[in-house]
């Protein structure tokens, strides 16, 4: 592809899982750019530096983003938290509509197996069983998952707690999301334009999905007031 800085691009990030996802496409879902990268415990550092760096890389310019994508998880407290309000700061701060992605399901998508369950840990020893269209089902410690005839496990940063295969599989997901945020991005900035009547954004309704909270922290249930005003 012909890169120039006038075509028009949405851009997704993701920050639930041990690697830092992020990804530029068309409007209408193909991708053309994906770049990953550990993400230690420097989002706050990293992410907006790398976001810029991708963006030039790509010769996208900001002022030609026509929407914003980010994963929700579910996903480890501190990086869901740097990952989305940098979403939401880029959508607000460029005027421009924001969508979120449950993560889980995009990695499903990614994951390219028929009757694909997801793993995925919650804290050091308990783990997540996720469905596609379904609620997290926790797993404590120990316990194993009951899954049907047809059901693939495919687990996502579980070494030592998951078998190899399907921790094989969870690395191919994880290869294909950034695809699969922007795929499934652009269908939802599509169809909350058609809902909305052009109010697209997801700016003030977004929360992350956490695995876990820290101590002492609560899970947000009000919205957000954003200021209209841009200059």
């Amino acid at each position: 592809m012909t890169h120039n800085g006038r075509r028009r691009a949405i851009l997704a990030i993701d920050t639930a899982t041990t690697r830092v996802v992020v990804a530029t496409g068309s409007p209408d879902g193909v991708v053309d750019g994906v770049s990953t990268w550990a993400a230690g415990y420097r989002h706050g550092e990293t992410l907006l530096p790398s976001i810029g760096r991708i963006l030039g890389e790509q010769n996208i310019r900001r002022s030609r983003l026509t929407g914003i994508v980010v994963g929700t998880g579910p996903g480890a407290f501190t990086g869901l938290r740097v990952g989305i309000a940098t979403a939401k700061g880029l959508a607000h701060g460029l005027g421009i509509p924001l969508a979120g992605v449950s993560t889980a399901e995009a990695l499903l998508a990614a994951a390219g197996v028929e009757g694909a369950v997801l793993l995925l840990p919650a804290g050091p020893s308990d783990r997540l069983l996720v469905r596609a269209g379904s609620s997290a089902v926790p797993l404590t410690a120990g316990s194993e998952p009951e899954l049907g005839p047809d059901e693939t496990r495919v687990a996502l940063d579980l070494e030592d707690r998951a078998p190899t295969a399907a921790l094989e599989l969870g690395e191919r997901a994880r290869a294909g999301l950034g695809q699969a945020l922007i795929r499934l991005g652009a269908a939802r900035l599509a169809v909350l334009a058609a809902e909305t009547g052009g109010a697209t954004s997801e700016l003030e309704t977004l929360v992350p999905d956490y695995v876990t909270l820290p101590r002492g922290v609560r899970a947000a249930s009000d919205t957000v007031a954003w200021s209209r005003d841009h200059r």
